[in-house]
């Protein structure tokens, strides 16, 4: 019987903590061992792929600036296989010749350099190479060390001893791969700031966020970019062009939308833009933040789009670091800071492949104290509703500056002044 008992237990024990992940890159977790081990088919070498990194648990402080939510930066990527090791490179997009003449081609790509970001041993089983992911994931792909430092916060190194690869928020999806971990910082503070938000600000623990993603098909059209037209671009320079043509090629970012009957003056979206909202938001500013946000929809019914701007509740098991979705994320910090909006984007086209607004919590706050300051607060012995009302309002506009800029706009520095007021003024 407890022969029996030992078996089971081995058996149960090995299922829970030896965990395959089949998705776009194939993990495997081996919980004894504490390793991440990524699957990489001999046929995938030299397929490209989109590389995002964020910070997936921040600090807390709008002064040093490493909030929760925050995206860094993304990267066209590659599998290389170099003698001994598999190399993640990272291409050069920025520099092309857009040629069907491959040599003309292959010298820009050897003009400019490209960047080799991390180099990973491997075993090989069969078609496979296995590669252990450790030490990708436990690095400062963020530059916390380096934004700690810039803001005269103290000098800290990464301690590995003190760090692991978090589990819980890694997972995978057919298109994309989500892996995260748990990084410590040591090192001597320094700075106010961040001995004000650290319980041992000797200590930093903080979570970075990496994801592998299927670049987008070839179906998106890109749209040229116009300065009057008010759009974030990207931009790339094509030493193939016209010798009298403008090297630099300019997009406007902006997100994949297509109508389901494009003869129609009006259709629903093949694939309508999605937003959703952080379940940590409490009411009224979750309805104040869903309302705002849902304003965009009549611009895009106006542009022809029946409901092509949908806002929703972000569900409970999803991660909103996850790339598929859009998110309007409610950071808090000590002190109350700005809001924005950032996007990840494909930077080959100009298209957007998730919108991430950062709201701070403490804005809502200011405004119901300003709101206190100009109005009668107290009528009655009760405090006036219309404080209330006001910061809430003040919300909503915010709510829809920020997925503006996701969405691919820019400030309007000029529309009150001549009287075409938007929620995009500043």
């Amino acid at each position: 019987m407890k022969t029996l008992l030992t078996l089971t237990f081995y058996f149960l024990t090995t299922a829970i903590f030896a965990q395959n992940m089949d998705g776009f890159f194939p993990l495997s977790w081996d919980d004894e061992s504490g390793k991440l081990i990524l699957k990489l088919d001999k046929n995938r070498l030299g397929e490209s792929f989109l590389y995002v990194n964020s910070l997936s648990a921040g600090i807390g402080s709008n002064d040093i600036g490493l909030d929760r939510g925050q995206l860094g930066k993304s990267r066209i990527v590659k599998f290389e296989k170099r003698g001994g090791k598999i190399l993640l490179i990272q291409d050069n997009v920025k520099y092309k010749a857009i040629s069907e003449n491959n040599a003309e081609a292959r010298s820009m790509q050897e003009a400019f350099a490209r960047s080799v970001l991390h180099g990973f041993k491997f075993k090989l089983e069969g078609n496979t190479y296995l590669l252990s992911m450790d030490d990708f994931l436990l690095r400062d792909a963020h530059g916390v060390i380096n934004t700690l430092s810039r803001t005269n916060q103290g000098s800290y190194s990464l301690d590995k001893s003190k760090s692991d690869i978090n589990l819980e928020r890694t997972k995978n999806f057919p298109k994309n791969t989500e892996m995260d971990a748990l990084l410590t910082f040591t090192g001597k503070a320094k700075g106010r700031e961040i001995r004000n938000v650290s319980p041992s600000p000797n200590f930093i623990t903080v979570q970075q966020h990496h994801s592998f993603v299927e670049l987008p098909d070839d179906e998106y059209k890109p749209r040229v970019f116009h300065p009057a037209a008010g759009y974030i671009m990207t931009s790339f320079y094509d030493y193939a062009r016209p010798i009298g043509a403008d090297l630099r090629v300019r997009y406007i970012n902006r997100h994949r939308l297509i109508k389901k009957n494009p003869g129609a003056a009006k259709s629903e979206a093949v694939e309508p833009i999605v937003y959703y909202l952080d379940p940590g938001t409490p009411e009224p500013v979750r309805s104040a933040l869903l309302e705002g946000a849902e304003w965009w929809n009549q611009a895009f019914e106006e542009a022809g789009f029946i409901n092509g701007f949908q806002m929703k509740m972000l569900p409970e098991d999803a991660d909103p670091m996850d790339i598929r979705y859009n998110v309007i994320q409610w950071v808090h910090r000590s002190t109350r800071g700005w809001s924005y909006g950032a996007s990840v984007v494909d930077p080959r086209t100009g298209e957007i492949l998730k919108g991430h607004v950062s709201l701070g919590s403490l804005r809502v706050r200011q405004d119901y104290m300003i709101a206190q300051g100009v109005l009668s607060s107290f009528k009655d012995g009760k405090e006036d509703p219309r404080v209330l009302e006001m910061a809430l309002a003040r919300l909503r506009q915010l709510s829809a500056h920020e997925v503006g800029h996701t969405i691919g706009l820019t400030h309007n520095f000029a529309a009150s002044v001549n009287k075409r007021a938007s929620v995009m003024d500043y």
